[in-house]
């Protein structure tokens, strides 16, 4: 009998317990349309990689993580607040495949329905031991913060001519990277570990998150069509500055820089054309090699951190770092 990974079980017993967040914390009641879309948009799938990653950091000091499904849920919840308003900010019409919480209803209950979703998370993080739950509820804050640091940000790029690579990294570390360091610092203080392997698990995470989203601005570009699940060159085409981007801009001249910048101001254009045609400009620069070689830098900063850390339970120490390693080769 092929054996039940710690992962697997707590996966299920977590999508168990998000199929049950109505009860829980009152989201299934009334006025409808204000709760239906919580119940919608936790329901649209996704990996679950940040409640997952708190539950096998708590795994890694104490054999009861299901002990804190609650407050593994809070951060599900939280991101998928997070999702709910930045589908609104960028008139998203689709998330995971299906019509997003603003297109489905509208705008204003979107809106309404993000901030019962914040409210909810919080009284998730109740189910917090008292002598944790300030240290918990501050950590969760500063996140909810930097995250929306973040996202504002990202918006503020779209209006410069140009962004430095440090700026880039800067921003992608608060929008996406923060909530995984969030993620398995909050599970192995929950356990009881030092507030120093908590750090180190945190530092860990937010490595890890700036290399994930280098993986997905390449991707972007050069991944399989048929594994990506979305258009190959979306980035490309809506000229977002990715560190692709950025490192094209950074290392363009003559020829080259005309090139990339002709495409970059056209307002008319043929989509696959103009993708080929910055790939180009991508290949000759070494684009892809460089943005390989950040990204395996964090990932590496990351791995050192983990390596570091005084954990009690070797097969769940292997189990995360198999995952996080599955992610890194993902290729889509």
């Amino acid at each position: 009998m092929t054996k039940i990974s710690h992962a697997d079980a707590l996966l299920g017993k977590l999508e168990t317990f998000i199929q049950q967040l109505p009860e829980h914390i009152g989201t299934g009641g009334a006025p409808q349309e204000l709760y239906e879309p919580i119940t919608y948009i936790l329901n649209l799938g996704g990996k679950r990689i940040r409640p997952l990653l708190s539950l096998l950091a708590y795994g890694l000091y104490r054999n009861d993580p299901e002990k804190i499904l609650s407050q593994s849920a809070a951060i599900e919840v939280f991101h998928n607040f997070t999702l709910m308003h930045d589908d609104i900010m960028d008139d998203a019409p689709l998330r995971r495949g299906q019509a997003t919480v603003h297109e489905k209803w509208n705008s204003s209950t979107a809106i309404l329905s993000g901030d019962v979703m914040l409210v909810k998370a919080y009284e998730l993080l109740l189910e917090t031991e008292p002598t944790l739950l300030k240290d918990i509820i501050h950590l969760f804050n500063k996140t909810a913060a930097e995250v929306c640091e973040g996202q504002q940000l990202d918006m503020n790029f779209e209006g410069y001519e140009t962004v430095s690579e440090a700026e880039y990294v800067n921003m992608i570390r608060l929008k996406t990277a923060v909530l995984l360091g969030l993620s398995l610092q909050m599970g192995a203080l929950l356990a009881g570990a030092s507030k120093s392997d908590a750090q180190r698990l945190y530092d860990f995470g937010m490595n890890i998150g700036v290399g994930f989203q280098l993986k997905d601005d390449l991707l972007d570009v050069f991944a399989d069509q048929a594994k990506f699940g979305k258009q190959v060159g979306g980035d490309i085409i809506s000229n977002k500055k990715t560190f692709l981007l950025i490192k094209a801009l950074e290392l363009a001249n003559g020829e080259t820089a005309e090139k990339l910048n002709y495409w970059l101001n056209q307002t008319t254009f043929d989509k696959a054309e103009k993708v080929e045609a910055v790939k180009q400009v991508y290949a000759e620069l070494g684009i892809k090699s460089l943005t390989e070689e950040k990204m395996h830098f964090y990932f590496q900063a990351g791995f050192d951190q983990y390596d570091q850390i005084h954990f009690k339970n070797e097969d769940y120490f292997q189990e995360l770092k198999q995952i996080t390693q599955d992610l890194i080769h993902r290729e889509k």
